[in-house]
C-alpha cells in the first residue's frame, strides 16, 4: 500500500479522500491555489503545496505543476478526485510517465470513455443500448440546426469532453439551437478546454439512473447497484438516492450486466460510473461513463457498506477486488442533498461570500461531507457546492424524513444557499411517492421557487416559538442586569405577514406554553437565547427551527418556510398598523446583474429597440453561462458595461429609456 499520496483537488472531495487515507495510515499532501490558502483540505492534509493563483486554469488544471509537487514531496500516487483533471487522459499518462501511480483507470479507458462521442460509438460496438443521435463533431450553428431537424425536436446539445451539467442545453426549436449551441461551446471551452459538442435525441420524462462499477488490474469487474439522480437543475444533479424507487430487480440485473460489459470493453481498473437514461417503460439507454469517483458516491457506500475511496486506493496499489458480485448486498435507503451556494428565490443564481455562521446537523444516520468551516470564503472561481448531506435509514420515507430534519438543523449564514428548497422537495408529495423525472424541478416549481407553503398548524407553531424565544431572551437579559422579570402569562402580539395574533406566553428554562386563541401550545426545549437552532417539541410535535434575532422579533426557518415574526407588546401592537409602508426603489428601467460574475458578451447597443425575451447579455459565474433577457419591449438608453468586466450583484448592465 502507498505510504504517501497527493490529492489533485480541493474542497469536500479532497477532505473526503484525506479522511479515508488517514484511516488507512497513508500520509496525504494537499495542493492549493492562492484563494484556498486557508481552506479546510489544506488544514487536514499532512503536507500542502501552493500551485498557483485562484483561477483553476492557472492552478488546479496545471498538470505539470501538480506532478512537480508530487515529485517534490515524494508522493507515490495522485488521486484526482472529481472534476478538474480527473478525466484528463493526457494528465493520467504524464503521471504514469513520471513514475507516479494515477489513482483511477488507465489513460486508454479515460480517453475512450471521457469523450462522449467516442464512448457512444464504443458502447454501440460492445452491444450496449444508446440514445439515437448524431455522434460526429458539429462545426457550426447551421449544421447543428440541420442535424436537429433530422433527429427531430427536442434534442440535447452536449459537450463531448464534459460533465457536471457544463456545456449542455435542451433545444426545442431552431431559435433555441442558435442560442444553445454557442453557449454550450463556450461553457465547454471554459470548463474543459474543448469546445466540441454533439447532438442526440432528448428522451421525454426521463429518469437519470447510474450504475457504480469497480474493476481491478486482474480482470475482475463488478457493479454495486444503481443510484437515482433524476432531481436535476440545469442538468446538474441536486438530490441523489440509492437504490432507485423505480428500478426493479430484473432491470437492475440487466443494467448492471451492460455496465459491466462496457467496463470490460475498456479494461476498466478503478471505481467508475455508467450513466443511463431510463424511460417510463423501463427501457434504458447508455448516456456516458464517468471514469472517476462520483459526487454522489456516499449513497452507494451507505447501502453497500463499502468505502469507495479505499477500494480505489487498493485497486491502484495492485490488489485484487475483495468482493465478488454475489457478495454485494444492499441494506436500507440513502438520500444525498447537495448544498449549493446559490439563491433559490432568484432562480438559483450563484452566491459568493464568507460563511459567517456554519453549523452542521449531527445524529444517527446523518453524514456531512464538506470542505468548509465557519469563516471559509465561497469564491467565484470554483463550483458552488458547499457540502453534501447524506441520510440513511431502513426505508425511503424514513430516509427522506431524516433528511428534512437534518436540513432544518443545517445553519448557514453569510451566503445564499439552497437548503430551504431542498427541504421543500423532501415534503413534496410527488417526490415522496417516487414519481420523479429529470423534469421534476421545472414541473413542480414552475415559475421558480417561492418557498414552501405555510399552513395554519405550522404557522401557529412558529408563532409560539417566536413568543417563547422572546420571553426567554427578556428573562435572560433581566437576569444579567440584576433585575427580576416575570415571564408568566405575558400578553404579546405576534405579527406575521402583516397579520397580528394576540398570544399569552409563559416561559422558563426548559419548558413553557403559549396560548393562541383558544389553543395552548406546550413547549419543551433545551434551547437558550443565542443558539442558532431551536430544538424541542411544540404541542408534542418535534421541531428543528433556525432562529435569527431581528430588531423587533425573529426570522424563523423550517421545512422550507421562512417567516419574520415581530413580537410586540399590546401597546406596540396597537400602533403597528399605523406604521407607513416602506416603498421599494423602482428598478424597472435597468437590467441589473443578478449575481457576481464576468461579462461574456453584450448583445445590444445604445438606441437599440428590443423585445421581451430578447437576449441582452451573457454573464458567467462559477463556470456557468447565464443569459440575461429583456423583461419587456423597450429602447436602450445606455449600455454601462463591456465584455470582460467583472460585476457585483445588482450592478447596472444597461439602462432603458
Amino acid at each position: 500500500m502507498f505510504k504517501k499520496i497527493l490529492i489533485a483537488n480541493r474542497g469536500e472531495i479532497a477532505c473526503r479522500i484525506i479522511k479515508t487515507a488517514k484511516r488507512m495510515g497513508i500520509k496525504t499532501v494537499a495542493v492549493y491555489s492562492e484563494a484556498d490558502a486557508d481552506a479546510k483540505h489544506v488544514d487536514l492534509a499532512d503536507e500542502h503545496i501552493l500551485i498557483g493563483p485562484p483561477p483553476a486554469a492557472d492552478s488546479y488544471l496545471k498538470g505539470a505543476k501538480i506532478i512537480a509537487a508530487a515529485k517534490q514531496v515524494g508522493a507515490e500516487a495522485i488521486h484526482p478526485g472529481y472534476g478538474f483533471l480527473s478525466e484528463n487522459a493526457d494528465f493520467a499518462k504524464k503521471v504514469e510517465a513520471a513514475g507516479i501511480t494515477f489513482i483511477g483507470p488507465g489513460p486508454a479507458a479515460i480517453s475512450a470513455m471521457g469523450d462522449k462521442i467516442a464512448s457512444k460509438k464504443l458502447a454501440q460496438a460492445a452491444g450496449v443500448t444508446t440514445v439515437p443521435g448524431h455522434l460526429g463533431v458539429i462545426r457550426d450553428t447551421k449544421e447543428a440546426i440541420r442535424i436537429a431537424s433530422e433527429i427531430g425536436y427536442p434534442v440535447m446539445i452536449k459537450a463531448s469532453a464534459g460533465g457536471g451539467g457544463k456545456g449542455m442545453r435542451i433545444a426545442r426549436s431552431e431559435k433555441e439551437i442558435e442560442e444553445g449551441f454557442t453557449a454550450a461551446q463556450n461553457e465547454a471551452r471554459s470548463s474543459f478546454g474543448d469546445d466540441r459538442v454533439f447532438i442526440e435525441k432528448f428522451i421525454e420524462q426521463p429518469r437519470h439512473i447510474e450504475i457504480q462499477v469497480l474493476g481491478d488490474s486482474h480482470g475482475n469487474i463488478i457493479h454495486l447497484g444503481e443510484r437515482e439522480c433524476s432531481i436535476q437543475r440545469r442538468h446538474q444533479k441536486v438530490i441523489e438516492e440509492a437504490p432507485s424507487p423505480f428500478i426493479d430487480a430484473k432491470t437492475r440485473e440487466k443494467m448492471g450486466a451492460e455496465a459491466v460489459k462496457l467496463a470490460k470493453a475498456v479494461d476498466y481498473k478503478s471505481a467508475g460510473t455508467v450513466e443511463f437514461i431510463v424511460d417510463k417503460d423501463h427501457n434504458f439507454y447508455f448516456l456516458e461513463m464517468n471514469t472517476r469517483l462520483q459526487v454522489e458516491h456516499p449513497v452507494t457506500e451507505a447501502v453497500t457498506g463499502l468505502d469507495l475511496v479505499e477500494e480505489m486506493l487498493r485497486i491502484a496499489a495492485g490488489e485484487k477486488l475483495r468482493h465478488r458480485q454475489k457478495d454485494i448486498k444492499f441494506k436500507g435507503w440513502a438520500i444525498e442533498c447537495r448544498i449549493y451556494a446559490e439563491d433559490p428565490y432568484r432562480n438559483f443564481l450563484p452566491s459568493i461570500g464568507r460563511l459567517k455562521r456554519y453549523v452542521t446537523p449531527k445524529g444517527k444516520g446523518i453524514r456531512v461531507d464538506d470542505g468548509v468551516y465557519e469563516g471559509s470564503e465561497i469564491s467565484i472561481f470554483y463550483d458552488p457546492m458547499v457540502a453534501k448531506l447524506i441520510t440513511t435509514a431502513k426505508t425511503r420515507l424514513e430516509a427522506i424524513d431524516l433528511m428534512r430534519e437534518a436540513l432544518d438543523a443545517y445553519y448557514i449564514r453569510g451566503i445564499g444557499h439552497n437548503i430551504n428548497f431542498l427541504a421543500a422537495v423532501m415534503l413534496n408529495q410527488r417526490f415522496r411517492s417516487g414519481n420523479i423525472s429529470t423534469n421534476f424541478i421545472a414541473e413542480e416549481f414552475e415559475g421558480g421557487f417561492k418557498g414552501a407553503p405555510l399552513d395554519a398548524p405550522l404557522k401557529n407553531i412558529l408563532i409560539a416559538v417566536a413568543a417563547f424565544a422572546h420571553a426567554r431572551a427578556e428573562e435572560c437579559r433581566a437576569f444579567e442586569g440584576g433585575e427580576e422579570v416575570s415571564c408568566q402569562n405575558q400578553a404579546r402580539v405576534v405579527v406575521v405577514d402583516g397579520a397580528a395574533e394576540a398570544v399569552l406566553v409563559s416561559a422558563g428554562s426548559g419548558k413553557g406554553e403559549v396560548r393562541i386563541g383558544k389553543k395552548t401550545y406546550p413547549i419543551e426545549t433545551g434551547w437558550q437565547p443565542g443558539v442558532p437552532v431551536f430544538r424541542g417539541t411544540v404541542a408534542g410535535t418535534g421541531v428543528a427551527i433556525e432562529i435569527d434575532r431581528l430588531a423587533l422579533g425573529y426570522r424563523l426557518t423550517t421545512c422550507g418556510v421562512v417567516i419574520e415574526a415581530l413580537v410586540l407588546t399590546p401597546a406596540q401592537g396597537a400602533l403597528y398598523p399605523l406604521m407607513p409602508a416602506v416603498e421599494e426603489a423602482d428598478t424597472s428601467k435597468f437590467l441589473l446583474c443578478p449575481m457576481p460574475g464576468l461579462v461574456v458578451s453584450i448583445a445590444a447597443h445604445d438606441g437599440d429597440e428590443v423585445e421581451a425575451g430578447q437576449a441582452l447579455a451573457v454573464v458567467e459565474a462559477m463556470k456557468m453561462e447565464n443569459i440575461l433577457r429583456a423583461n419587456s419591449n423597450g429602447i436602450i438608453k445606455k449600455v454601462h458595461v463591456k465584455a470582460g468586466d467583472s460585476l457585483t450583484v445588482d450592478a447596472i448592465i444597461l439602462e432603458f429609456e
